[in-house]
């Protein structure tokens, strides 16, 4: 009985990439938003801030969130050889962006609640005191986002309507950390006003701008993770054209199903199965898909077109 050496048809299926550098990152920026949360809550009741208190809570549940980004970048490296996951663990970082916008929502609807409720009953405040602790807040939100901010991935060999998605782990992370910025910009203008002018409405005010500014940031990322955990094709994205393209260039071949998802940042996987009289292996219609280097795992199924199934154009 002869035995067949498989290995080397077994491919890698770890479509995370090197997250390592953005796993650093999130536990650095982690470490600044909590300390710095602990100094506003504090700050505030000694100050009687209700703004510094706000925004102290606030940073906290951003903290959370980080906590949460980090804990999905180490699940995912830990688990990235994990033959359980199918298709590896490139939609854990998907899941926490998902998670994150959800909490990005709920903030901003205790944002909502809160300035509502100081439209109606303000608070006295002392305004110098707390204005140099939310000074020092955007100061660390800003070295933070400077610190989180993704850099674009440009694929130059690619045509122009080709998607191109950046680390959503990250980028949910990054908006947290503008969330946090935006309050704290509330929080000054709100104090410097009560400060100079004796005026206390617009830190209600301030807030509720924040609010909608902070839902529209969640709605995108919502939209953005939703999809992928869907499984749905970008709707910028050319894959679907290309691959027809690629495959049925021969005047024979024909795609009758097709299945693209994607499995990582900007990797995607798919399931075509092509009809042809004349049909070729599935390694030639493999490689000539090959110039794509965001389709990672391509599996092709082939069937012969029998006369009788053949339509007249």
């Amino acid at each position: 009985m002869h035995t067949t050496d498989i290995s080397i048809w077994k491919h890698n299926h770890d479509f995370s990439g090197d997250t390592s550098s953005a796993e650093k990152r999130t536990r650095i920026v982690t470490g600044f938003a909590a300390t710095m949360m602990i100094v506003e809550i504090i700050a505030g009741y000694y100050f009687n801030s209700m703004a510094l208190i706000a925004d102290g809570w606030h940073m906290g549940t951003h903290v959370a969130a980080f906590v949460l980004a980090a804990s999905a970048y180490a699940f995912a490296r830990r688990h990235a050889m994990d033959a359980h996951f199918s298709f590896g663990t490139g939609k854990v970082g998907v899941l926490g962006g998902f998670a994150s916008a959800i909490v990005l929502s709920i903030i901003a609807l205790l944002m909502a609640g809160q300035s509502i409720h100081r439209l109606f009953a303000p608070q006295v405040i002392h305004f110098r005191e707390a204005l140099i602790i939310a000074l020092a807040s955007l100061a660390v939100n800003l070295a933070c986002a400077l610190l989180l901010k993704d850099e674009p991935h440009h694929h130059h060999d690619h045509p122009e309507g080709r998607a191109h998605h950046h680390d959503l782990n990250l980028r949910a992370a990054y908006l947290h950390v503008l969330a946090d910025a935006l309050t704290s910009v509330a929080a000054i203008a709100a104090l410097s006003s009560g400060y100079f002018l004796g005026w206390v409405w617009p830190d209600a005010v301030m807030g509720l701008v924040g609010t909608v500014v902070v839902l529209s940031w969640a709605y995108t990322l919502l939209r953005d993770t939703g999809s992928i955990l869907l499984d749905r094709i970008p709707a910028n994205s050319d894959l679907p054209i290309v691959i027809r393209q690629g495959i049925e260039n021969d005047g024979d071949s024909v795609i009758a199903d097709l299945h693209i998802w994607q499995v990582g940042v900007n990797k995607f996987a798919a399931i075509i199965s092509v009809v042809a009289h004349h049909p070729k292996t599935p390694d030639d219609y493999r490689q000539a898909l090959r110039i794509h280097e965001e389709l990672m795992h391509v599996t092709v199924e082939v069937q012969t077109c029998r006369p009788e199934e053949t339509k007249p154009l």
